[in-house]
């Protein structure tokens, strides 16, 4: 099964859960999602592995975040995840994904409650 973490290496958190990964004995496959966001389909599946809504996985701290007017609460599911997709820096990280499972790594070590 293939381990994949969305990482921004500038990211202490992001850091100290890429090295969790590798203490369990697992070289995963690195996403850096700032480079590379994830699509709209991607971030909802990953969602619903979670078990988790849009905002759950949202930096809603980020001038972005108001710049856009996400905290309206009648935006839908589908527009706060395409907003995410378009604009990556929204997503928290690491998102940790293993097979059907998927973990946010807030704290680092919630990541191992997947594996």
């Amino acid at each position: 099964m293939t381990v994949i973490i969305w990482h921004n290496p500038r990211c202490s958190k992001s850091r100290q859960g890429l090295a969790l990964i590798e203490e369990q004995g697992i070289e995963p496959t690195i996403v850096r999602y700032l480079e590379e966001p994830p699509s709209a389909e991607e971030l909802d599946r990953v969602l619903n592995l979670m078990g988790k809504a849009p905002r759950d996985l949202m930096r809603r701290k980020e001038s972005i975040y108001k710049e856009l007017g996400l905290d309206d609460d009648n935006l839908t599911r589908s527009q706060l995840i395409v907003a995410m997709s378009e604009n990556p820096k929204l997503i928290e990280r690491p998102v940790v994904i293993n097979g059907r499972r998927a973990a946010l790594g807030r704290p680092p070590e919630a990541i191992l409650e997947i594996f």
